[in-house]
Formats: structure tokens, C-alpha cells, sequence
């Protein structure tokens, strides 16, 4: 999932990030011993196994770590994990969720459509992540729809030029901040007034992002649902949250992965079977080795995926649902026939 033909490259560690272990605990304090299997019974004690859970994993990934847990108790938020939530970090690839944002946010004005037609030209096409620079034949008239997907399901980085041109960086960090996000921004190229590189962000604003899109505060409804369509997709990324579960309850998940050089991020939002958001996470870290490893094996990817599988387990038996249902999480294609 190599990022570096959009992020500027030379990310490195960052003096803000909260080392490993050194955070303090939420809602009570971390034993030494615990074993590896974490029960709840409802919000809090989940909070804790959480806390317990990221101590351990992070630790052994090594690296420097900032993220953000939240449970959803009804009207309720509970915090699980709140380590260097604050802390302003190269968001990579993660940051594509505000650009997907301030598109959807256009269209909800009136001043774009999904439908809208973009020209695939050979000069604005990206390696890396995605898949339109593996066509090696252009001319395409594809919808804003068609860039909106690629971007947030297989991360093409050949999708952030495309919003560019219906969407300047200038005018995505507009709407960001508009919606009250201060931290998050994409970097404008001075060179050209459509392009830029993917930016920062803190896993507290991602987090809030992703929590107030599944309430439906930031996009109109329909907008929303197509959004959290997307980033819950089957055919997305899978290395990391989602890893070591069944299709149906990665389903349940709308996430965003992001990764370049020294970074490996990802924040997403999982939703009871109901389609009320149960609990919202980002994780950011820096490493001073692994960089060439954009896969599985990647440590902190390796954490993601352990995490993921205990923190939905204990989501779900603590019972945990949010007052807001506008997403199915079960809408999605299942079968082959007629294949």
C-alpha cells in the first residue's frame, strides 16, 4: 500500500508522538498481568480490557504511538484509549477520508454531482496504491462516483489529482475547517493549484470525523450512506482491523488505511448489527525500520489486526449501540450468480 507518489516523502519520527507504554490509563489503571482473553459487561470494563489491549500490543510492536478509542453507550461516549490524540502526524493515505468529504460536502451544495464526468488523461496518472495506472491506456470519461470509490475502497492515489480538479486543496481545507476540524489539511502544491499532497492529521480529529459521519452531522443522509458504503466495501483493505474476521463482520467496519515511509495509520468506525455506530478508533505510528514492508507483516499492522479482532469481540459483549442507525452494514453484495 506505498503511498510516497502523493505523501512527500521523508516522513519521520516526530518528537510529539507519545512513546510506547508511557501513556497514562483511562478509566482505571492497567494491572501487569491480564490474560489474553479480556471479557465486558458493558462500557467501562470494555474501556479498560481496550486499554489494557492497546498497552500490550503497542509495546510489542514497538515505535512511537498516538490513538484514540472510543465506546458509544447510547448518547454516551466512553473513553477507552486517548494517547497522543492530539499530537499532529503525516496522515498519508488516512487523509483521503477528508478529501472524500469536502467532494460529498460540494455535492450535497448543489455544485457537483456524482454522476459529473472527469477525463482519465496519461499526465495525471500515479503509481503506487490503486489501480488506474495499471489501464497504461487512457481517455476515460469516468464519474466523480467511479474517483470517489477508488479512492477510499484501493486508495488510488491517481483519485486525489481527479478531486482535485472538482475540488482544490484549497477549497478541501475550507470545508474541513468549516466543519470544525483544525488539525486535518491537505498540503496545496504551489505548483498547481489543483494538486496536493495527502497532509496531516491526529487520531482525535480522525476519530471525530469518522464518529460524526456514522451520526449523519456532516453529510446529508444519502451522502453519508454512500460514504460509509464505500469504506465498509469487501473488496477494501483487510490487513490490519479487519483481519482476522468473517466477511459479515467486516462489514460491520468503515475504515481507512494509510501508510508511507515510517507511518502506518489507520482510524475507522464499527457498527452494531443495527447500524448504530458501537466504537470509533485511529491509530498512527512511526517507526525507524519497516519502512519498506506495505504488507501484513508490517508490526504495527500485525497490532491493528490483534486489536481489531479483541476490540469487536468486547463491543459486542458489553452490548454497546449508538442512538443513530443510517447505515445497513449488511448492504452488501453476496453471491456470484449470473457471474
Amino acid at each position: 500500500m506505498q503511498r510516497r507518489d502523493v505523501v512527500r516523502l521523508g516522513a519521520g519520527l516526530t518528537a510529539a508522538g507519545t512513546v510506547l507504554g508511557t501513556a497514562g490509563t483511562v478509566l482505571g489503571t492497567a494491572g501487569t498481568a491480564h490474560a489474553e482473553t479480556e471479557t465486558a459487561t458493558d462500557a467501562r470494563s470494555a474501556a479498560r480490557a481496550i486499554k489494557r489491549i492497546w498497552d500490550r500490543q503497542t509495546e510489542n510492536a514497538g515505535g512511537t504511538w498516538q490513538g484514540t478509542v472510543t465506546l458509544v453507550d447510547g448518547d454516551t461516549l466512553v473513553t477507552a484509549v486517548d494517547q497522543a490524540s492530539t499530537s499532529v502526524q503525516t496522515a498519508a493515505s488516512m487523509n483521503k477520508l477528508g478529501i472524500a468529504l469536502a467532494v460529498l460536502d460540494k455535492i450535497d451544495r448543489g455544485e457537483l454531482a456524482l454522476d459529473d464526468r472527469i477525463t482519465l488523461t496519461p499526465e495525471i496518472i500515479l503509481t503506487g496504491s490503486g489501480f488506474y495506472f495499471h489501464q497504461t491506456a487512457y481517455g476515460d470519461e469516468i464519474t466523480v462516483a467511479n474517483v470517489l470509490v477508488a479512492m477510499l475502497l484501493v486508495s488510488d492515489n491517481t483519485s486525489v489529482r481527479l478531486c482535485g480538479l472538482v475540488c482544490p486543496p484549497a477549497e478541501i481545507n475550507e470545508t474541513l475547517a468549516a466543519k470544525g476540524f483544525t488539525d486535518t489539511r491537505v498540503e496545496p502544491n504551489p505548483a498547481n493549484p489543483n494538486r496536493m499532497w495527502l497532509g496531516d492529521t491526529t487520531t482525535a480529529e480522525s476519530a471525530d470525523m469518522l464518529l460524526r459521519l456514522a451520526r449523519g452531522e456532516l453529510l446529508s443522509a444519502s451522502s453519508t450512506r454512500f460514504l460509509l458504503g464505500v469504506l465498509s466495501g469487501l473488496s477494501g483493505y483487510h490487513d490490519g482491523f479487519r483481519r482476522e474476521m468473517s466477511s459479515a463482520e467486516r462489514s460491520r467496519i468503515a475504515m481507512k488505511y494509510g501508510a508511507d515511509d515510517a507511518n502506518r495509520n489507520e482510524s475507522g468506525v464499527v457498527f452494531g448489527t443495527d447500524g448504530a455506530p458501537v466504537l470509533v478508533y485511529s491509530f498512527m505510528s512511526q517507526f525507524e525500520d519497516h519502512w519498506d514492508d506495505y504488507g501484513a507483516t508490517h508490526p504495527a499492522v500485525q497490532a491493528h489486526a490483534r486489536m481489531g479482532r479483541k476490540f469487536l469481540d468486547l463491543a459486542d459483549a458489553a452490548g454497546l449501540g449508538g442512538t443513530t442507525a443510517l447505515f445497513d452494514p449488511q448492504d452488501h453484495g453476496t453471491g456470484t450468480s449470473g457471474l
